[in-house]
């Protein structure tokens, strides 16, 4: 019988998630991948709204909101039976843990913090798109199909051709007639 005290942070974990694994998306290296991430980002987007509050308050909302997605949409995708719309959720959740790289490069952009401030963010991104890329080409079995024709281009000068001159030939009547 385990007697330890809930609150006591000596036998909290050491990441966030679950203690106990309830749910299947749990059981995903890239879900616990995006909960560190998340954990993460939250003290900087707070360090960015008091250094830079006025020019970074977009950026922080859309990082925010990102990071979130990139977890929702994971968790959401792998619920779904239909392997195609799984791939489309986990494809959303690739796309938003892009988008927060993105926002990460926008806030050095935006002079708030340094490369080295937002390496460890972005580091840990990498190996979260590529599981999450692995993921849509595990369940998304269709996903060549669709394509666009290639067409070929020419480079160079085309002269427009001269518009055809119309030539009617009237029947002369003869006078005769």
């Amino acid at each position: 019988m385990n007697t330890a005290n809930p609150d006591d942070s000596s036998t909290a974990p050491t990441h966030p998630g679950p203690t106990r694994i309830l749910f299947d998306h749990e059981k995903l290296h890239v879900y616990q991948l995006l909960l560190r991430f998340i954990t993460w980002v939250t003290p900087l987007i707070e360090e960015t709204k008091k250094v830079a509050a006025g020019k970074t308050r977009e950026v922080c909302d859309q990082l925010d909101r990102a990071s979130l997605s990139a977890l929702l949409n994971t968790a959401e995708g792998n619920g779904k039976r239909r392997g195609q719309v799984r791939a489309k959720y986990f494809d959303d959740a690739r796309g938003s843990a892009t988008e927060c790289a993105a926002c990460l490069d926008a806030l050095v952009a935006k002079r708030v913090f340094t490369l080295d401030r937002i390496f460890e963010g972005k580091a840990m991104l990498v190996p979260i798109v590529s599981m999450l890329c692995g993921l849509v080409d595990r369940f998304d079995k269709n996903g060549d199909v669709f394509h666009e024709d290639s067409v070929e281009y020419q480079v160079g000068y085309d002269p427009i051709p001269e518009p055809r001159k119309r030539m009617r030939m009237r029947k002369r009547k003869n006078k005769a007639d």
